[in-house]
């Protein structure tokens, strides 16, 4: 994530945020220029950025203007009243009961959206693409006791997100359950969003075959996979091979995992590079960071793997100082990294 600051008065401000807090003026992120912009009213519905008066105008995302759930803004010459973000949400939950919990889906999103736009990844929604394009369901899960709860997945470009996943308490108790290290609603959607990019970028490329070497057969039933992974659990030298005991069940389930990775790097390498993060230890053994990550969306995937391991050492040892758990709980092994230099030459070959 890019670090912005208020056009008037300079005022470091934030992605989720709506105002500047010194000078009081309307934030609104711009996606077609990448920037947190400080607006002000430009007649009727529009508004303008006070940086750049005599450029295009813009309409608040209705989300943001009626709903109070959105920061971003639309193009004012966009026929959509929704942005490039909330556009993508097909169903929302019962706002009389789960307002809170949508307001946490759509910032969430929003942080996918902005990666996946940042590393020049196709996104459309099922609305302008029916084919091919991806939409987002937020479901809450039955109110019958008998009825069966809703399932966080994907299925031809839909994900499903369950409500509950919103709820900080109930998502803690599924991962203590699941024996999880890592369980967020970022990474929710993370994952999720590499199953459709499986199906857009691999599936029916000329990287399939290639794709088969490093993560395995896909065409093994899933369900049989899924089956044995319940009844057995994940394969003891699973650390060697996979980047999550979950990653083990299957080929697809190995590349979501692994994709999610790849988004969780890219994030954090660019929030890095923008804070201007180095590590100069004293001591010549200790994890060395000497000029800040590489800020470019995707760079050279070397200079990633090798700015991504002391920022993790820094990450965790923070924690620990806080008493928190570990922020890191991974270790890469060499095939994993190599699974991750797939997904990011997917990536860059688009």
């Amino acid at each position: 994530m890019r670090i912005f600051h208020c056009d008037r008065c300079e005022q470091l401000v934030f992605f989720e945020n709506v105002r500047c807090v010194t000078c009081g003026h309307a934030l609104a992120y711009l996606p077609d220029v990448g920037d947190m912009g400080t607006l002000e009213p430009a007649g009727g519905d529009r508004w303008r950025r006070t940086r750049a008066p005599e450029a295009r105008t813009y309409r608040l995302c209705t989300n943001y203007d009626r709903e109070n759930v959105c920061n971003w803004a639309v193009a004012a010459d966009d026929a959509q009243a929704l942005c490039q973000s909330c556009r993508l949400t097909r169903v929302i939950p019962d706002l009389g009961r789960h307002r809170e919990a949508w307001y946490r889906l759509e910032v969430a999103k929003r942080r996918l959206v902005y990666g996946l736009m940042r590393l020049g990844l196709p996104i459309a929604s099922k609305q302008d693409d029916p084919g091919r394009g991806l939409t987002f369901e937020f479901l809450a899960d039955p109110d019958e006791p008998d009825a069966p709860p809703v399932m966080t997945g994907h299925a031809d470009g839909v994900i499903t997100i369950s409500v509950a996943e919103a709820d900080n308490a109930q998502r803690e108790r599924r991962r203590l359950q699941l024996h999880e290290p890592y369980r967020t609603l970022l990474g929710h959607f993370r994952h999720e969003s590499g199953h459709y990019y499986w199906a857009r970028l691999v599936e029916d490329s000329a990287r399939l075959a290639r794709f088969r070497e490093v993560f395995g057969d896909e065409r093994e039933r899933y369900q049989d996979a899924l089956a044995r992974h319940y009844q057995f659990g994940a394969p003891p030298d699973w650390q060697q091979r996979f980047v999550s005991t979950y990653a083990s069940v299957h080929p697809w389930e190995d590349w979501a995992e692994t994709w999610a990775h790849f988004l969780h790097m890219s994030d954090s390498l660019e929030t890095a590079a923008a804070c201007g993060l180095m590590l100069r230890p004293r001591h010549p053994d200790e994890p060395a960071l000497v000029t800040p990550p590489d800020a470019r969306p995707v760079g050279p995937f070397d200079l990633m793997i090798r700015d991504w391991f002391p920022l993790t050492y820094l990450l965790n040892n923070l924690n620990r100082g806080l008493g928190l758990p570990d922020g890191y709980p991974f270790v890469l092994s060499t095939p994993v990294i190599e699974k991750l230099r797939f997904v990011h030459e997917t990536i860059e070959a688009g």
